[in-house]
């Protein structure tokens, strides 16, 4: 019973134990399986995250501080997006480092399509790189942002690079800014100054620049070109010596049209040591250089004092950019700690963009399936408002111009001017784009709000200004045929000279109204006005003062002021006398002389109408009364007839006819008497073509330009053709037949002929020239200023009596020689109106006398109804003559007075 009892008792309790290991094997098992589905249910999340990840590159200049900015912008950008939970996918930045060198940049941009497997390619600062890189990322069909553009977009650039995407504007509307501003202050002469490098980076803005400044009125004189920083050892010795070079230019006006950073502190560092910043200079830099402002120390901005650059405009009152701003900022100054600047650039606006234009193109992507070339439609569709402005693309490139900033160097900081809007200009606001443009309010003054080098509130010159120690070197001529407008002689010391003269006098008086201290030095020029004016163009002289004439040839090479006296070419020959025979019948002209003969025949036909039949001296036979009545009519003219009149019309004609007579005869004896008491002097010769057919001799200034004009325009022989040197030479060579006429310009035949008017006369000029005028070396600022006082001085008279006082003729001569001294003969325009009144008084004393007459017939005239019409008229005709009465057959009675 105790074995049963135990064996029983231990069956029992060993049931429990094998109940309780089996629930420990199950739960073992299940355990493991939950392990295996987490684990599947793991790495398939792990594929379905990995398969929503996007890659990017991004090839950057690391170390720069454009580079650094676009790394923040890139960092911020892509962690605003991942930290966004409602997105379904991620991204992945792979930043490469390209120092801005093209083949490394081709380097890095394989390594990350073959190791990266990136989708796409951001970056990119310089064309150079873009290009490198478009052509790869257009081989492996990987769209590419850059954040550069051409200077000149090449031809069939989207064949060439498919994948390649500007997120930039090419250079031209920058190139047309900087034109604007040179334009706006009427600088005439830029130098350009660039950094040399491998790839010719300058090349396509150079090409730009010339065009834009011709736009403008301005030129380039000279380009300064920089070796690459990298390839010299001692920076501030090279660049120190290529500066020396602008020196020795008269231009003052630099434009940095591109250099690296370490390149650019050197040049204005060097450039402020060699004072070339200072007054009457001027600096202007390009975009890429006005970016290096932020990354600037204090000392390097104090040296670019008063410089003008340009940035692209951005709205920072934008929500997005507010957003964007505070985090890059935070972000920035966290990480490059020795930066002062954290503002962002266009650059890190752009790059920021550059993730939303990607993020919004996989988007799209969702419904029409992922691949390279739908990725590029999606990005190349792209059209939202971003941090940076507007991005919508058209051929490759952003399709909008952009605004761009005028920015000012102040002390230790820079300051923004103005707008430049594209087809508008200077603008006092961003101004508004509407469908046929900008619109904006226009500015006109930028120049009042500019810190100029030197601290100098004026603006500049932009011409090396003469200085005591450097003084403007003028030529002037010392050989001249008219003294009167340059003399130059011996002084009483040795080796000085005295200047005199009307331009000479002319020139000191601008001096005064100038508004500042011109230093000056002249220097007499020995030869012709050709060689001095090309004197001035190679810059032998800074200007030359004289009788120098503006020619067109001559106004390509330098710069001419406003004409002071106006120039033709004028031929000077002996003088004849033009008295004639017929002389007493010119004070009147023909058409004068036939109206007053027909009024005069009028006047005698009315006289005798009214006193035939009541005066007996108008009777008789018909030779007697035409005889009577021409005799009176031509006595009345000298007041010397004796008939009597008898009637009171006729004496109402007469009256009227003996003042028309008195008017005529007062009017005639002057003009007779003046053109008797003034000597009439004609040329003997009056034709050109007649010198040449007859093959005479001409005489000309040898020094001036007359005689090559007289050769190749008028077709001289030169043989023909006297030089002569002195206007006091002219008489004797006339006198003495050697010359037949001479070709003086304008201003010194009218000094020859003050003094020989009785001898020689002039022909009117016909072959006019731009005038005299004093010459500058091309651009020269100072001309304008010359030309303005000029100005002012024939506005308010002073020229004129300048002229007087130099050029007053002998009192035989009359003031203005190029005029003949004549009397114009007197036409029926002046005397129309008396002769109307003389005509109309004897018409309607006519008209009186003849209704009184008729109405006297009627009352006696006898009707016979059966003569004919015929017989009427000639009864009434014998009335008028006779005075009877046929019809009643008596003796008419003495007609009574009227």
């Amino acid at each position: 019973m105790d074995d049963s009892f135990c064996y029983h008792v231990k069956a029992q309790n060993s049931r429990p134990r094998c109940i309780f290991f089996a629930s420990r094997v199950l739960k073992l098992w299940l355990f493991f399986f939950v392990f295996i589905c987490l684990l599947v249910l793991s790495n398939g999340e792990e594929t379905t995250n990995a398969n929503k990840l996007i890659k990017i590159g991004a090839i950057i200049d690391i170390n720069s501080r454009t580079g650094r900015e676009e790394k923040t912008a890139l960092d911020v950008a892509a962690q605003s997006f991942n930290n966004n939970d409602s997105n379904n996918h991620k991204l992945s930045l792979h930043i490469q480092d390209s120092g801005r060198n093209p083949l490394l940049a081709a380097t890095v941009a394989r390594k990350l399509i073959k190791e990266q497997e990136v989708e796409v390619i951001i970056g990119l600062e310089t064309w150079e790189e873009a290009v490198v890189v478009g052509d790869i990322g257009s081989r492996a069909q990987v769209p590419v942002l850059s954040f550069a553009a051409p200077a000149i977009t090449p031809p069939l650039a989207t064949t060439r690079w498919p994948f390649l995407v500007r997120m930039a504007n090419e250079d031209s509307k920058r190139m047309k800014c900087i034109a604007a501003i040179i334009g706006l202050f009427n600088w005439k002469r830029v130098i350009v100054i660039y950094e040399d490098d491998v790839f010719g980076s300058e090349s396509g803005k150079l090409a730009l620049l010339p065009e834009a400044l011709q736009d403008v009125g301005s030129e380039v004189e000279f380009r300064l070109v920089l070796p690459p920083f990298s390839s010299v050892t001692n920076p501030n010795v090279a660049v120190h010596e290529l500066l020396k070079k602008l020196q020795k230019k008269q231009s003052r006006v630099f434009f940095v049209l591109h250099s690296s950073f370490s390149m650019t502190i050197h040049l204005f560092e060097e450039a402020k040591k060699s004072g070339l910043v200072g007054k009457d200079s001027v600096w202007i830099v390009t975009e890429t250089i006005s970016s290096y402002l932020d990354s600037f120390n204090s000392s390097v901005i104090s040296s670019m004092e008063g410089t003008l650059g340009i940035k692209t405009y951005y709205s920072e009152e934008t929500s997005l950019y507010k957003k964007f701003y505070t985090n890059f900022r935070t972000t920035f100054r966290n990480k490059y700690h020795e930066e002062d600047n954290s503002q962002p650039g266009i650059n890190a606006l752009r790059a920021y963009d550059s993730i939303g234009i990607i993020t919004q193109a996989m988007e799209k992507l969702k419904s029409d399936g992922k691949s390279p070339k739908k990725l590029l439609k999606k990005i190349l569709s792209s059209n939202f408002t971003g941090a940076s402005g507007e991005v919508c693309f058209e051929e490759g490139q952003l399709s909008y111009d952009p605004i761009l900033r005028i920015v000012n160097v102040v002390g230790k900081r820079y300051k923004e001017l103005d707008f430049w809007l594209p087809g508008i200009g200077f603008s006092r606001n961003p101004g508004v784009k509407n469908e046929t443009g900008y619109v904006g309010e226009i500015s006109q003054d930028l120049g009042g709000r500019v810190n100029w080098p030197g601290d100098s509130k004026l603006v500049p010159k932009g011409w090396a200004m003469p200085t005591d120690e450097k003084p403007l070197i003028v030529g002037v001529p010392a050989r001249t045929s008219f003294e009167k407008f340059v003399k130059v002689v011996d002084g009483k010391l040795p080796g000085v000279k005295n200047y005199d003269g009307f331009c000479i006098k002319l020139f000191y008086e601008v001096l005064k109204v100038l508004g500042y201290h011109l230093p000056y030095h002249f220097d007499p020029h020995n030869g012709t006005y050709d060689e001095l004016v090309n004197k001035v163009y190679n810059k032998t002289y800074d200007a030359a003062v004289g009788d120098i004439t503006i020619l067109a040839d001559r106004a390509d090479h330098v710069e001419f002021t406003q004409p002071y006296a106006e120039s033709g070419l004028s031929m000077i020959v002996p003088a004849k006398s033009e008295d004639s025979a017929w002389i007493f019948v010119k004070p009147f002209t023909i058409e004068m002389w036939l109206v007053t003969a027909a009024i005069l025949i009028y006047t005698m036909f009315i006289v005798w109408v009214l006193e035939h039949q009541s005066n007996p001296e108008f009777r008789g036979p018909w030779n007697h009364q035409i005889g009577t009545a021409i005799w009176f009519a031509f006595s009345s003219l000298f007041f010397a007839h004796r008939e009597k009149v008898y009637s009171n019309l006729t004496r109402m004609v007469v009256v009227v006819w003996l003042f028309v007579v008195l008017v005529l005869n007062s009017s005639y004896t002057a003009s007779l008497t003046s053109m008797l008491t003034v000597k009439r002097l004609g040329p003997n010769v009056t034709d050109i073509e007649l010198l040449k057919r007859a093959n005479l001799k001409i005489g000309c200034d040898g020094d001036s330009f007359v005689r090559t004009y007289l050769e190749k325009v008028l077709n001289f022989k030169s043989y023909n053709i006297e030089n002569v040197s002195s206007e006091y030479k002219y008489e004797g060579e006339f006198k003495s037949h050697r010359i037949a006429a001479a070709f003086l310009e304008l201003p010194y035949g009218k000094v020859f002929l003050s003094h020989y008017c009785k001898q020689f006369t002039t022909s009117t000029p016909t072959f006019r020239f731009g005038g005299l005028g004093f010459v500058f070396q091309k651009g020269s600022p100072i001309a304008k200023d010359f030309s303005r006082a000029i100005l002012q001085f024939s506005e308010n008279g002073f020229l004129l009596s300048l002229e007087k006082e130099w050029f007053s003729p002998s009192l035989e001569c009359s003031a203005d020689v190029t005029d003949s001294s004549t009397t114009d003969s007197l036409s029926i325009r002046s005397f129309w109106g008396l002769y109307l009144i003389s005509e109309a008084t004897s018409t309607l004393c006519f008209l009186f006398f003849s209704m009184r007459l008729l109405k006297k017939y009627y009352r006696h005239r006898v009707d016979n109804v059966d003569e004919s019409v015929w017989i009427k008229a000639i009864r009434v005709a014998k009335y008028f003559y006779l005075g009877d009465v046929v019809l009643v057959q008596r003796e008419a009675s003495v007609a009574p007075d009227l």
